[in-house]
C-alpha cells in the first residue's frame, strides 16, 4: 500500500474539493453514489486513513455505534452475539465507524441508552433479542436515537428497522422433513421463549404438526438457555421415558451437541435410532460442514446478519427521516448424517 495521504493531497488526485471528498467518505447522500465509490477506491488505493477527531468535527457525528447488553440476558452473552459482533465489526470498520459495547444492570439498561443520546456517545445503536413484551424500541423513538433490530419485535414491524431470519417457516420446513421420514414422536428443544425468535420457531413446529392432523406432546417441548447440558439432559430424561422421541428439532447447534451426547450414552446411533435437526448459526469455531454435514441443519450466517444489520443502521444514519427498511432471510435446509427414517419400535 501506498504511504498514506492527507486529504488534501486525496482531493487533488481525484480532481474533486475536500469538502466533496469529506462528504463522500462520510456517506452524504447528496453525494452520488458513483462519486462515494470512486473515492472509496482511491481513498484505499492511496492508503489515506481519515483522522477520526475530524471526521466527528466535520460531521457532527461520534463515528461509534453503541450496542447495550444487561447482564443477565442470555441469548445475547454466548458465542451467537459474539459471532453477530463481529460481523457488524466488520461493516463499521469499513465506515470508519467504532463500536461500543456496553454490559449494564437490569435496571441500568434505560439510564444506558438516555446517556448515549444525552452525551451523544454513539450515533445509533442496535438492539439485541427482542422480547414479546419489548419497549426499547419506544425509548429509542423519543430519543431520537437511531435503531436497527436483531430479530423483530411483534406488532412494530412495519414501524421499525429490523434484520430477521424466517424462524417460522425454517422450524416449519425442518418438521416437515422429520414427517416426511415417519417420524410423529419429535421433541422440541426450543430457546426462552419469552424471546421472539423462540415463540415464533415453537409456531412452526407447532403448525407443521397440525397440517398433519397431530398434536405437539408436552412432555417433549422444553424452553431454555441453548447450552450444551440443557440438550444433553433434556434428551436423556426424554429418552429415558416410557414414549420416547425418535427425533429432536433443536434451537442451537451448541445444545444439538448435547443431544447427541445423550443419544451416545443411552448407547443409541444419531441418525439411525434417533434423528436430529438443528438450527445452524454458521459458527466460525463451530463448523457443520464437509460433503455430508454431521448435523442436519437450518442454516442461517448470524455473522451475515450483523454485517447487513450494520449496514441498515448506517443507511439511516446517513439518511435521516428515511422510511424503516427491513431484511427477511430464509435459511438453508442442509441434509446431514444426523437424520433418517423413523425406526419401528
Amino acid at each position: 500500500m501506498s504511504k498514506g495521504v492527507n486529504l488534501k493531497e486525496l482531493s487533488q488526485r481525484l480532481n474533486l474539493s475536500q469538502t466533496t471528498v469529506s462528504r463522500a467518505l462520510n456517506g452524504y447522500p447528496e453525494v452520488s453514489a458513483e462519486t462515494r465509490k470512486r473515492v472509496a477506491e482511491m481513498a484505499d488505493k492511496l492508503g489515506y486513513a481519515p483522522n477520526s477527531q475530524a471526521r466527528r468535527l466535520a460531521t457532527g457525528r461520534s463515528m461509534a455505534i453503541g450496542h447495550v447488553i444487561p447482564r443477565s440476558i442470555h441469548e445475547m452473552m454466548n458465542p451467537i452475539f459474539l459471532e453477530f459482533i463481529a460481523g457488524a465489526g466488520e461493516t463499521y470498520s469499513q465506515h470508519g465507524y467504532d463500536m461500543i459495547i456496553s454490559v449494564v444492570e437490569d435496571d441500568r439498561e434505560e439510564d444506558a441508552y438516555r446517556q448515549i443520546a444525552s452525551r451523544k456517545k454513539a450515533d445509533g445503536v442496535i438492539i439485541h433479542g427482542p422480547a414479546q413484551d419489548e419497549h426499547r424500541h419506544l425509548l429509542l423513538k423519543e430519543l431520537n436515537l437511531p435503531f436497527v433490530v436483531h430479530g423483530r419485535i411483534p406488532g412494530a414491524e412495519k414501524e421499525t428497522s429490523w434484520i430477521d431470519m424466517n424462524n417460522r417457516r425454517a422450524f416449519e420446513r425442518a418438521t416437515n422433513l422429520l414427517l416426511d421420514l415417519g417420524h410423529t414422536r419429535i421433541a422440541l428443544l426450543n430457546g426462552l421463549e419469552n424471546m421472539d425468535f423462540a415463540r415464533r420457531r415453537r409456531r412452526g413446529f407447532e403448525d407443521a404438526l397440525s397440517a398433519r392432523n397431530l398434536t405437539p406432546d408436552a412432555a417433549l417441548v422444553r424452553s431454555a438457555d441453548m447450552t450444551e447440558p440443557y440438550g444433553c439432559d433434556s434428551a436423556m430424561e426424554m429418552l429415558n421415558s416410557d414414549n420416547p422421541p425418535t427425533a429432536f428439532l433443536v434451537s442451537s447447534m451448541i445444545s444439538a451437541i448435547g443431544v447427541a451426547r445423550a443419544i451416545g450414552q443411552c448407547g443409541l446411533k444419531t441418525g439411525k435410532d434417533v434423528s436430529i435437526i438443528t438450527h445452524d448459526d454458521a459458527l466460525s469455531f463451530l463448523p457443520n460442514s464437509g460433503e455430508v454435514p454431521i448435523f442436519t441443519c437450518t442454516r442461517s450466517s448470524v455473522r451475515y446478519a450483523g454485517e447487513k444489520a450494520a449496514d441498515l443502521l448506517l443507511n439511516m444514519i446517513a439518511t435521516p427521516g428515511a422510511k424503516p427498511t427491513s431484511l427477511h432471510l430464509d435459511a438453508e435446509l442442509i441434509l446431514g448424517q444426523s437424520t433418517g427414517p423413523a425406526p419401528t419400535r
